[in-house]
């Protein structure tokens, strides 16, 4: 494939995880249990159903399933599939969890043919460094050139603050 070319970013990609699958098929995603971890989560209390389904419809999602078919995990990719990629929204159940089912996740986010030949991916956790270095991630090496706007609680009931 010629630095012009990318891998077709829409073509299900599987891989497994001993007894589990990991999958990009859509079809197969499970948003009550995704909007059920998410929205009982550190990063995104509350969330409403509307806004994780938005956000997985602009997503390369990654689904973990059982021997069932159920959903036990989920990571999405938001990306340009040419430069960047941000992984959000990381979890493994808390059934499911010490199986390693985090790491073949992250396994299979970073070897996905699409997601290849970046110039940076980047994430935030505020417990799982430990997991993410072994996939290459460390501290911002300039975070003094890094910006955000933050709204710690975006999903409460409050009137939106104007911008300008």
């Amino acid at each position: 494939m010629s630095s012009t070319q990318t891998a077709n970013p829409a073509a299900v990609v599987e891989s497994r995880c001993g007894e589990f699958v990991i999958s990009t098929d859509a079809a197969r995603l499970d948003l009550d249990v995704i909007h059920g971890f998410l929205t009982n989560s550190y990063w995104a209390t509350a969330i409403p159903r509307e806004r994780v389904a938005l956000s997985i419809e602009h997503s390369l999602c990654f689904g973990v399933y059982d021997g069932s078919g159920a959903q036990v995990g989920f990571a999405r990719v938001i990306t340009d599939f040419a430069t960047f990629a941000y992984i959000a929204d990381v979890f493994v159940l808390e059934s499911h969890r010490g199986l390693g089912l985090g790491k073949g996740l992250m396994a299979s986010i970073r070897r996905h043919p699409a997601l290849q030949g970046f110039r940076r991916w980047s994430l935030s956790t505020r417990d799982a460094h430990a997991l993410y270095a072994q996939f290459g991630f460390t501290p911002l090496k300039f975070p003094d050139r890094y910006m955000e706007i933050l709204r710690l609680n975006p999903y409460e009931k409050s009137e939106e603050r104007k911008i300008g």
